[in-house]
């Protein structure tokens, strides 16, 4: 029963600009390196031998801020649709399970996220290629700089789609995003524990894939305990 739900969450959010945001973070993001690079691109070569790693960097500098800033705006946008139309009981007095409903809008926003991450992908290896940065182009690195963000944020997504279902005012939850936003702007200077420092992929490990794991092991938990909180409450 989990596919008719999450086809109609797609339906849902087809006239919402959802997957338009999908396609404005990643652009986002490069676009600043664009703006960045034609201003002091000599500046900039000098700084790295390395000059596509140090590209990258420069582009995972920008990628936290969007990813949590993204998944901020789906949550309370997804939660929103069904607040505005008073659907969540009908919703819940279908022949379908708490547990579904709440999968299905944790997928939607998944799926968005990781077509994003694509997106990053393409248009980072885009614009890098014309900026002569060197003809050996590191595309592992790449897919790891467009794809893990993503996982590491996992938390964020499970703690922000949790707040933003249970919410009867989306102010909390959009709230809790901007702290959250502002404490991913912080990152270089907070600890490893705090989830909104695990998309830069930095750690005291240097290991990026520490940062995955644990997303992908706190974004479960989070999710499970959200799930569980939804199915015990009253709907909205």
């Amino acid at each position: 029963m989990i596919f008719p739900l999450i086809k109609a969450d797609f339906l849902k959010i087809r006239r919402k600009g959802m997957w338009l945001l999908s396609l404005i973070g990643p652009f986002g993001v490069v676009a600043l390196q664009m703006v960045n690079y034609g201003v002091r691109k000599d500046y900039l070569f000098q700084q790295m031998d390395d000059r596509w790693l140090y590209y990258i960097l420069n582009i995972n500098s920008f990628t936290t801020l969007a990813i949590v800033l993204g998944i901020v705006i789906l949550t309370s946008f997804i939660a929103s649709i069904e607040d505005e139309t008073n659907a969540w009981k009908q919703l819940v007095a279908m022949p379908v399970s708490k547990r579904a409903v709440y999968l299905s809008k944790f997928t939607v926003i998944s799926c968005i996220l990781f077509v994003s991450s694509i997106l990053l992908f393409l248009f980072t290896l885009g614009y890098g290629m014309t900026l002569g940065l060197g003809e050996d182009i590191p595309y592992l690195r790449l897919l790891e700089y467009s794809f893990f963000p993503f996982f590491a944020a996992l938390p964020v997504l499970g703690l922000q789609l949790w707040i933003a279902i249970i919410s009867k005012n989306q102010a909390i939850p959009i709230t809790l995003g901007v702290v959250g936003v502002i404490l991913a702007y912080s990152a270089p200077g907070l600890p490893d524990w705090l989830i909104w420092t695990w998309p830069t992929l930095s750690n005291d490990w240097g290991h990026s894939y520490i940062n995955v794991l644990l997303g992908i092991g706190f974004g479960f938990l989070l999710y499970v305990l959200g799930m569980t909180d939804f199915k015990r409450r009253d709907v909205k």
